[in-house]
């Protein structure tokens, strides 16, 4: 474009030249960054915070929390792919979720209940089960290598398809991503099983 107008940015920017552009001001590059991320986000923080932590701090909260926490400190990172970025964000937005939930235990509840109203709440039982679960997999998932950790997040916590994984990881094919995601999961499984 002769006349000193920028073309239209192409419609699919990697996630590491958006990451460069933003780091050197351009507020445009962070503007989508965030549109790309917060929808991610968004589901995955729906279904990780629990519903007695949400209260004041709706998951929207969070998760816009989250985007600015990592935008913020992008000097810090340097992220190769979408999957090593997204992984960030993903720790960012699980220490926000587990700041609300401590938040929301010392808060209480103030609920009317109904003696009539079936408590929809899990037991204390199960809230202690999932927790457990939830370490024992967050122990066997840090000790994936990277590539694997980013391949199990995006696939079963983000929900990326095949596709998805193959062009977050950089990979050339939805088989070759495919194949990384069952090698990780294998491997997660046997973590986790094993004794400590």
């Amino acid at each position: 474009m002769g006349d000193g107008q920028r073309g239209p940015d192409p419609p699919l920017e990697s996630t590491a030249v958006l990451l460069a552009r933003a780091r050197k001001g351009d507020s445009g590059a962070r503007e989508r960054l965030f549109a790309r991320f917060l929808p991610v986000l968004r589901r995955w923080a729906h279904r990780r915070l629990p519903s007695r932590a949400r209260g004041l701090a709706d998951t929207d909260d969070l998760v816009q929390v989250t985007l600015g926490r990592a935008l913020a400190r992008l000097g810090d990172i340097e992220p190769r792919e979408e999957g090593t970025f997204l992984a960030y964000l993903r720790r960012i937005l699980l220490n926000a979720v587990r700041e609300e939930v401590r938040r929301s235990a010392r808060r209480g509840e103030h609920t009317e209940l109904s003696p009539d109203q079936p408590d929809e709440r899990a037991s204390v039982l199960d809230e202690v089960l999932g927790r457990e679960t939830m370490r024992l997999y967050e122990e066997a998932l840090s000790r994936l290598s990277e590539e694997q950790q980013e391949a199990v997040i995006l696939r079963v916590e983000f929900g990326y398809s095949h596709e998805q994984v193959a062009e977050a990881l950089g990979k050339r094919t939805a088989g070759a991503a495919r194949m990384i995601v069952v090698r990780a999961l294998v491997e997660l499984s046997r973590a986790m099983e094993e004794p400590r």
